[in-house]
């Protein structure tokens, strides 16, 4: 609340913002008078005779005339509260003429006075008296669309919603809908702006302005438009004189809005020329006017005009002549032309054009439109880019007529810039006829040459082609209203233009512009409504239905806009103002005429406006001028003495006064008064009247803030008189690259790209600073706070891209030039650049203006820091201004520091000239010490080298040259900081102070003059190692730490001596000079390493590629190296299409390996998977020669089969015997399929030779010497037997087996691996301590791998792998309850292969697959099959005790603890088998591997069971379905079971339950069926352990059975049992019974054999062999 009421606002003790000063126009005797409210004002609106006043907490009040409420007098000045409004917050209010607005905080619209036009929109209403909601109804009409701001004419209002669009209502073309009839009472979307993001709106009586967004480059590329979108006329004729053609424009639509390229789709309404035009609309709109001659004359000056217009065929008479002009005339005149224009004119044109600051090119918003120049040209006629039709039609004239021409150097002044523009265009001759704008509405086209020295300032005027857009050059040619001349003399002056063009405006702007965050500045403004006074700024006076952009204004940066009643006024970020539409009282602050279009204001130098608003008459601008506080500008009309005093008095007879008085300004005048304001924020105007708002100056806040801002506007202005007035001519220079050459020019380029990014930023931020002044006063939302970053990268950025320049002598060479720019005496240069200097060089001038930008982040510091002085100190505001500016301080150190780096770096290349050191030379390069002092020398050199070292901040550089010539040194070397380690070599007595340089490829011991030079160097070498290595500047003030570089470090490097790894570049990690950790090492021949290093070398994973030549393709491994080479496992993919996989050592196969090879993996012509040695198959293995249809299981030598081994055929031979290079040469034993066998001597390939014995399958057999090829015929000589039965069985038994390799002979390498991994050097040899730390390292090292890429591992995979963290405890001795958990252990550990056992069980796995699967699928490998796996239990049992030392060996006893709970017993039993009577647990591998391993051999060993079964089996199961049969009673009478055990009835779920059914004869599968179903499970199952579980539960079903029907306990005897148990395995029908039966006996525990287990086992297999030899009678 305010204090008790004040006059004078002179006093400064209050502490309010918002106060509130009213006056009515200009004179030095006014005093303003002080509103005085309850609360501070935050808005003002001003209508015709009232205002409405909006305050803090979000009420208003209105003052002034209020006609519309009833019950008050006509008269009061004292504000009265709204209270319709109480309750809502309002955020924005608006005042039209007689009525007002306002927005509340959820978007909602109220309005209240007249409504006698719709303006306030509601219907029916003549006026409103209190607030009213109105809603702007969406599309579908449910919701309403919330609202930002509104703006209020004299008969209508506008809303800007959140989405951005205009919304209007009320009456008269200023609402730019197509609408017919008016008043428009509802709220509708303005069409023509729909899609485009507008960011304000402005009314003035009867027009409308909309500040837009540019849009962004994608509405860039638009096809050209030939017909107008509304009429369909067409938009150019043209017309073909002797030597030249008239392009015409003049089409002027019906519809008052430009064919544009942009025009909104959405446009349906179109208008015929004849339509009869609405009497309603208060000026000339729907006419297609005929140009009238007279530029003077305003066609049309008030609604009584419109009435009075005589309308003859669609064509309106000038308003003064009452004759209309026949139709004809008004046509032809389209196409003639009135005579030319003298000199005079044209050079006034070309100065007018010049004023105007030049013409620039569109920036976005589709393609290349015409701007204004600031002749009254016609906007809406202007040239639309060359349009396609005219185009081709001009094309062949054109060319034909200028083929002497030189197009080419026509090419390098119209820089390509959009040919996609020309369409069909014929001939690109017709690209040449680019337009640039419309020019003088009432004069037409001169058809004359333009003279010679026209042309020239012409060429001088069109040097400039502005900023433009993505680097793509727009061109300008002169065109005046209705032509556009092509002259050939004019082509040629063109021709020989010496101008330049690059792109000086960041598209998109600093980057976050997309972010929305920075305010936007590439902005268009847009108007529609009457324009008798020109106020539309189009350079006519004709009424726009829709709203049409105002071409001159774009790429002006507007930021602003204002109406006034019948003016308008732009402010733009540079703090211009331009002005446009009526003068008559000089309120455009200019006497420039025509005042259609738009003009700058006339301000003394260096007054910056922000602020503007526009009344009835008259102009304020609020402006920065010498000091801090800002300052009021008047323009417009003067009130006479003795009338400022009442603010509300009548205003009768105003148009005489004014004629007599002549009191109007003829441009803007300073206030005298508004230094006692003190910081005005904003300035309104409005009617007659004018109003300031001023905030105190609470601790200097407002002060501060006032500051920020002004300053940032005049580092702005500074910034783009620096790119028009220096860098722009600099880079139009034609001779730029003959003079700097292309690398500097490349610099000079970038830095001038770096300078506008630098200049967009500092616009974009000043335009929020603005903002922040005016509404926010908020330290939160200052852009520098929140995104500091933005600003100190761009800063740095420009400070680099300086420096370079610099660096490379660009300011220097830039001398010359700017002669001929600036002349002699550089004033512009010497002013812009603040240098004080008497006489200063060009080049310094250059310097210090390129540089003066970066002194800016010290003024952001000091006035952050006066900010934060405002503040408490424990505030939080404090804090993050105290933070932003010691950051900002920070950074301007830095910078100073880069500059100083960049002067010494220019002035040692100035010093050094000559080859090498040119050769050094780079922009970025900056030198930081040279030892041309002699301060640092090489250690041991030779007497007459000279040793010169330059630290640069990227590279250290020894030159080596021979004393007696100084500076020809003959060999230099870059080392590369980044692979560059020093440090400091111990003092030792010799007093020498060394430095040790070490680089990847040579260590330097380097000797300084002195220890203070050697600390200098070292420090300085560790510093630029350090800032090469992290890209950003360390602050090394004067702490002067030693920060050392990191010893470890990424970097690339390509070696250039090592013999190995010449010019191989190396990308990665290092340590010391050394590559260490993961890096890409690539030749030049295309090998390429990726994986990690140790100490210079390969070791650990990694992938290799080398290219096979021959082939055409790569040799791929993947796998683990150590020193360098290959070593460890590995995949190996060679170009032929093999693929080894398994061990290498010393880059050789060596160890277990399997080699596939063929084109396609999958069905590879063969598999060989064994051990190897020194790259040779050498060892066990066992080869599968697909091709063949072959394979050999046995031993190898050098690639060759030698040795023992055996052969199985797919036709079913069986070899086994001795083979000797490669061959079956020695003893034998061939079997065939039907049992044929053949033991003697071999020479070759199953080629019989020597001495033998050939056994037919019947027993009888041949003895002699045999030669030939088995199944080709054999030459027998001997003697033929017939044993008796007895023998045949021995010798057939004895025969098989004797000359294959032994089961423990197998697969050696496999578990060699396993103990080696477990570092062991042979199987038991070691530390178990040891192993588990191999264990623990391989699984965390392969866990890591992993986690690169975890698509390798399973779910289930990474559960095993958490379980395998835990070492179980390996020591003392074991119980019952730790042998449950090794085994645990070692099902968990099979289960991963990243364990040393899981990788063995894995490997096994494969082989024995790889064995006995296909054409090892033989039966008579069945002994060999079973041998394996029990020589694999015995071999991991090993491994198992090794690791577990005091597990009992094979068959030892666990014992059983004296009192174990019950369950646990229970468990145990459960989980292994039944326990044998004794105490304790007998330890054997099967019981413990089995489980582990055996599922996993199951397939391919169950399948040997089964072949050679089959005989037996078959036998069996014909009888088993012969049998099955039988009904059940029947069966069990056949079977010879007691009736005692014949079930007399069974429940059966059907009936009720618990009933019983009785077994009659034809019962079938009822009795014992859960005993059936039980024995069934035997084939699920896979360990005879399991098995033999599932028979005991068999026998237990069928016990408990036999109980239940007798009643009582039960002994069974065998005779008893036997009967019933062969019952249920008939019935349990399993077909492998024989192969069951013969894989338990085989791999059964031993332990077991004797027990329980044991003898069920019999009784199952007696049952089997029962079967087998039943005899049904």
């Amino acid at each position: 609340m305010m204090e008790p009421q004040r006059k004078s606002s002179g006093d400064d003790d209050g502490g309010e913002r918002g106060l509130l000063h009213c006056w009515r126009g200009y004179s030095y005797s006014m005093v303003p008078e002080r509103l005085l409210l309850p609360r501070p004002v935050l808005q003002v609106a001003l209508g015709a005779q009232h205002g409405v006043l909006l305050v803090e907490g979000g009420q208003v009040y209105s003052f002034g005339e209020l006609p519309w409420k009833q019950t008050q007098v006509l008269q009061t000045t004292k504000p009265t509260l709204e209270n319709a409004l109480s309750g809502q917050r309002v955020v924005a209010v608006a005042a039209g003429s007689f009525h007002s607005g306002a927005v509340t905080e959820d978007g909602s619209v109220h309005m209240w006075g007249d409504n006698g036009a719709g303006q306030c929109g509601l219907s029916g209403l003549s006026c409103v008296p209190n607030p009213t909601p109105v809603a702007l109804p969406d599309t579908g009409g449910a919701q309403t669309v919330p609202v930002l701001e509104l703006a209020c004419g004299e008969k209508h209002s506008l809303a800007l919603s959140v989405q951005r669009e205009v919304w209007a209502w009320g009456s008269g073309c200023q609402l730019g809908l197509n609408a017919t009839v008016f008043p428009v009472w509802k709220p509708q979307k303005v069409e023509q702006l729909a899609g485009r993001y507008v960011l304000q709106v402005a009314c003035g009586a009867s027009h409308s302005l909309a500040l837009v967004r540019c849009l962004g480059p994608e509405g860039v590329q638009r096809p050209p438009v030939d017909k107008c979108n509304q009429c369909n006329q067409l938009l150019y004729t043209m017309t073909d004189k002797e030597d030249h053609v008239i392009i015409s424009d003049s089409h002027y639509c019906p519809m008052g809005v430009e064919a544009k390229e942009e025009t909104a789709p959405t446009q349906t309404l179109k208008t015929s020329p004849s339509e009869p035009i609405l009497p309603s609309h208060s000026s000339s709109t729907s006419t297609p006017a005929a140009p009238t001659s007279d530029p003077t004359l305003d066609p049309v000056s008030g609604p009584q005009d419109s009435q009075k217009a005589r309308l003859t065929n669609g064509v309106q008479p000038p308003p003064d002549s009452d004759n209309p002009v026949p139709p004809k005339a008004a046509a032809s005149s389209v196409v003639k032309s009135s005579p030319y224009p003298d000199e005079q004119e044209v050079k006034e044109y070309l100065r007018k054009l010049s004023d105007t600051s030049q013409a620039e090119a569109k920036m976005a918003a589709g393609g290349l439109h015409a701007l204004q120049p600031s002749s009254s040209g016609r906007g809406s006629s202007a040239l639309n880019s060359l349009v396609s039709s005219c185009a081709s039609a001009v094309g062949e004239r054109v060319a034909s007529t200028y083929e002497a021409l030189s197009l080419k150097r026509m090419m390098n002044f119209y820089l390509p810039s959009r040919l996609e523009v020309l369409g069909g265009a014929a001939d690109n001759t017709a690209e040449r006829v680019r337009r640039e704008e419309s020019v003088q509405a009432k004069k037409s086209s001169s058809t004359g040459d333009i003279h010679e020295e026209e042309a020239e300032g012409l060429r001088r005027r069109l040097s400039l082609p502005g900023l433009l857009s993505q680097g793509r050059y727009a061109v300008h040619l002169l065109s005046s209203s209705y032509g556009l001349l092509l002259s050939p003399r004019l082509l040629r002056k063109m021709g020989r233009s010496k101008t330049r063009a690059f792109a000086l405006t960041p598209m998109g702007g600093v980057a976050p512009e997309d972010q929305e965050v920075f305010p936007t500045l590439q902005t268009e403004v847009w108007s529609w409504g009457h324009g008798e006074h020109g106020e539309l700024g189009h350079g006519d006076n004709l009424a726009r239905l829709q709203p049409l952009c105002i071409k001159s204004l774009n790429k002006k940066k507007v930021i602003r806009v204002a109406a006034g009643a019948h003016h308008s006024i732009a402010v733009t970020a540079q703090s211009q103002v331009y002005s446009w539409g009526s003068n008559l009282s000089g309120q455009l602050g200019h006497m420039e005429t025509p005042s259609s279009v738009p003009r700058l204001a006339k301000l003394s130098e260096g007054i910056r406006v922000w602020d503007a608003s526009a009344g009835e008459r008259h102009t304020l601008l609020l402006a920065d001028g010498d000091c801090i506080q800002p300052i009021i500008y008047y323009s417009g009309q003067q009130v006479k003495e003795g009338e400022e005093g009442g603010v509300m008095e009548e205003e009768k007879e105003e148009e005489d006064e004014e004629e007599r008085a002549g009191g109007y300004t003829q441009q803007a005048v300073l206030l005298p008064f508004c230094m006692n304001f003190g910081y005005v924020s904003s300035v309104v105007a409005g009617g007659r009247r004018c109003v300031a708002l001023s905030d105190r100056n609470i601790m200097g806040f407002i002060a501060s803030l006032h500051e920020l801002a002004s300053a940032e506007r005049k580092f702005y202005c500074k910034l783009c008189e620096v790119k028009s007035h220096v860098i722009r001519p600099l880079l139009e220079l034609e001779s730029l690259t003959s003079v700097l050459g292309p690398v500097a020019t490349d610099l000079l380029q970038t830095l001038a790209g770096r300078f506008s990014l630098l200049d967009h930023l500092t616009g974009q931020h000043s335009v929020s600073l603005t903002g922040n002044v005016r509404r926010g006063r908020d330290v939160k939302s200052l852009l520098i706070l929140e995104h500091a970053g933005i600003f100190l990268d761009l800063y740095n950025d420009y400070c680099s891209a300086v420096g370079s320049f610099y660096v490379m002598g660009g300011f220097h060479a830039l001398t010359k030039p700017s002669l001929d720019i600036f002349g002699k005496s550089p004033e512009l240069l010497q002013r812009l650049s603040e240098c004080s200097e008497e006489n200063p060089a060009t080049a310094d001038l250059l310097v210090a203006l390129f540089y003066l930008p970066t002194q800016h982040l010290h003024e952001y510091g000091r006035l952050l820091l006066k900010l934060a002085t405002c503040f408490e100190v424990s505030s939080s505001d404090y804090q993050k201004l105290q933070d932003s500016c010691s950051r900002f301080e920070a950074w301007t150190l830095q910078l100073k520091r880069k500059r100083k780096e960049a002067e010494y770096t220019f002035h040692f290349w100035k010093s050094f000239p000559g080859k090498m050191t040119d050769s050094l030379r780079k922009p970025h390069r900056r030198l930081i010490y040279e030892s041309s002092n002699k301060s640092l020398t090489v250690q041991n050199a030779g007497r007459f080298s000279v040793n010169w070292f330059i630290l640069f901040n990227d590279s250290l550089v020894h030159a080596q040259g021979v004393a007696p010539c100084k500076n020809l040194f003959s060999t230099h070397h870059i080392f590369a900081l980044a692979t560059l380690w020093v440090e400091p070599s111990p003092e030792d007595d010799s007093g020498l102070h060394g430095l040790k340089v070490v680089t990847p490829e040579e260590t330097l011991t380097l000797l300084a003059s002195s220890s203070a030079e050697k600390s200098k160097w070292l420090r300085a070498i560790n510093q630029a190692v350090d800032q090469a290595l992290s890209g950003v500047r360390q602050d090394t003030g004067s702490s002067g730490s030693k920060s050392e570089p990191p010893i470890s470090r990424t970097a690339s490097y390509t070696f250039y001596k090592d013999v190995r790894l010449k010019d191989a570049t190396y990308e990665g990690y290092w340590l010391a000079g050394k590559p260490h950790g993961r890096g890409i090492l690539k030749w030049p021949d295309g090998r390429i390493y990726t994986g990690s290093f140790q100490n210079g070398l390969e070791d650990g994973f990694g992938e290799f590629v080398a290219p096979n030549k021959t082939l055409n393709k790569d040799d791929f491994y993947q796998g683990y190296w150590k020193e360098g080479k290959m070593h460890g496992f590995g995949t190996y993919r060679y170009a032929s299409g093999e693929v080894y996989d398994g061990s290498f050592q010393d880059g050789m196969r060596q160890g277990h390996g399997m080699v596939r090879s063929g084109k396609h993996n999958t069905s590879s012509p063969s598999v060989f998977i064994g051990q190897w040695q020194q790259d040779k198959k050498t060892g066990y293995g066992v080869f599968d020669d697909i091709t063949k249809g072959e394979k050999y299981m046995g031993m190898w030598q050098d690639h060759q089969r030698q040795g023992m081994g055996v052969v199985v055929t797919q036709f079913g031979l069986y070899y086994e015997g001795v083979f000797k290079d490669n061959k079956m040469m020695g003893t034998g034993i061939l079997v065939s399929e039907d049992d044929t066998t053949y033991e003697g001597e071999f020479s070759d390939e199953w080629t019989l030779s020597g001495k033998g014995i050939l056994t037919m399958p019947n027993g009888d057999y041949l003895e002699g010497s045999f030669s030939g090829e088995w199944g080709a015929g054999l030459k027998v000589t001997g003697s033929y037997f017939k044993p008796n039965l007895f023998d045949a069985e021995k010798d057939k038994n004895r025969k098989l087996g004797r000359l294959r390799v032994r089961a423990e002979e197998k697969w050696q390498a496999v578990f060699k691996e396993c103990w080696s991994q477990l570092g062991c050097e042979a199987p038991g040899q070691g530390e178990h301590w040891k192993a588990w730390e191999n264990i623990a390292v391989a699984l965390t090292s392969n866990r890591q791998q992993i986690q690169d890429s975890p698509e390798i591992l399973s779910r289930s995979h990474s559960k095993a792998l958490e379980s395998l963290e835990v070492i179980p405890q390996h020591e003392g001795p074991i119980t019952i309850e730790r042998y449950h958990s090794i085994r645990l252990y070692l099902i968990n550990a099979c289960d991963t292969p990243l364990h040393p056992l899981g990788r063995l069980v894995e490997t096994l796995v494969a082989v024995y697959r790889m064995t006995y699967v296909g054409v090892g699928a033989n039966r008579r490998l069945l002994p060999q099959a079973v041998d394996e796996i029990k020589s694999y239990l015995g071999r991991i049992f090993q491994i198992v005790r090794f690791l577990f030392p005091d597990l009992p060996e094979e068959g030892g006893l666990i014992p059983e603890p004296t009192e174990s709970p019950p369950d646990s017993k229970q468990e145990a039993s459960t989980d292994t088998r039944a326990e044998s009577p004794k105490p304790g647990r007998v330890v054997s591998s099967s019981a413990l591997l089995l489980p582990v391993l055996l599922p996993r051999l199951y397939p391919p060993l169950f399948t040997l069971y089964a072949l050679e079964k089959e005989k037996e089996d078959d036998m069996y199961w014909e009888c088993v379905l012969r049998l099955n049969k039988q009904p059940d009673l029947a069966l069990l009478a056949f079977l010879g079971v007691q009736q005692k055990f014949w079930p007399v009835s069974i429940p059966t779920p059907l009936p009720a339950p618990g009933e019983k059914q009785p077994v009659i004869s034809s019962t079938k599968d009822a009795c014992f069926a859960s005993a059936v179903e039980t024995l069934q499970q035997i084939s699920t199952t896979f360990t005879p352990s399991d098995k033999l579980q599932v028979i005991q539960l068999t026998f237990e079903e069928i016990t408990q059975k036999v109980q239940s029907l007798l009643k009582q306990d039960f002994l069974w005897s065998m005779d008893e049992l036997f009967p019933v148990f062969l019952y249920v395995v008939l019935r349990a029908r399993i077909r492998n019974l024989g192969s069951e039966v013969s894989l338990i006996e085989d791999l059964m525990d031993p332990c077991v054999q004797h027990g329980e287990h044991g003898i069920m086992f019999t009784t199952l297999k007696a049952c089997y062999y029962q079967i087998q030899h039943e005899k049904i009678t």
